[in-house]
């Protein structure tokens, strides 16, 4: 379980914390949503989960670890990010190579990141584009490469930021579907940070609703 305690941020330069004494929790084999209106806080949130932003007070915990003895990339291997625009996390020349690269950090041997990768893309539908450049992918293609690549690190827990983004109704529904797949399959705790009230409704087991 990711556990955020009494936790409190602000901006340098601001006028007051976006958040103060803000907790939390998000379960396993959940898929919940965070919700709330501009400015509340959720990209916050999202950020001190994932450890790109620390709390100037309280915590956060991971199965019980504070994440303030972690680095991004401990964090990252438990808590996988999809950002808002998938644009900004693909940077591979390839589909095949973005999965890769992760697994190549891990120092495994190239038959098993070979093995993870084909299982990734094939799982996600992407193998026919392990050799496009990921540019060339349409915005549901390039969200399921994100996932597919945050996933074959073994991440225990998704954070998704507005996924339903730029996705027409039969999109979301897909990606409602997957994300649905995931927690009944591998136990994954899945965040959804979201605006979407119909998608909320229709695959979130719980909301966390902020306030700004």
């Amino acid at each position: 379980m990711i556990t955020v305690n009494d936790v409190t941020y602000g901006y340098p330069g601001g006028a007051a914390p976006v958040l103060s004494g803000f907790s939390a929790f998000f379960k396993r084999g959940e898929i919940t949503a965070v919700s709330g209106g501009n400015g509340c806080g959720k990209t916050t949130l999202s950020k001190l989960i994932t450890g790109m932003l620390r709390p100037s007070g309280g915590s956060v915990l991971i199965d019980d670890t504070d994440i303030s003895g972690m680095d991004l990339f401990a964090i990252g291997r438990r808590v996988g990010y999809v950002f808002q625009n998938p644009d900004n996390q693909l940077f591979c020349d390839t589909v095949y190579n973005e999965v890769a690269f992760g697994l190549r950090n891990l120092k495994i041997d190239n038959a098993e990141v070979d093995e993870k990768t084909s299982h990734y893309l094939d799982h996600f539908g992407l193998s026919r584009y392990k050799d496009v450049y990921p540019g060339k992918l349409s915005i549901g293609e390039k969200q399921r490469l994100a996932l597919a690549a945050v996933l074959a690190l073994g991440t225990d827990y998704l954070l998704l930021d507005e996924p339903t983004t730029g996705l027409d109704v039969l999109r979301r529904s897909e990606l409602g579907e997957l994300l649905t797949g995931l927690r009944d399959s591998g136990g994954c705790g899945i965040i959804v940070i979201s605006h979407d009230k119909r998608f909320i409704s229709r695959f979130a087991g719980r909301e966390v609703v902020m306030t700004g």
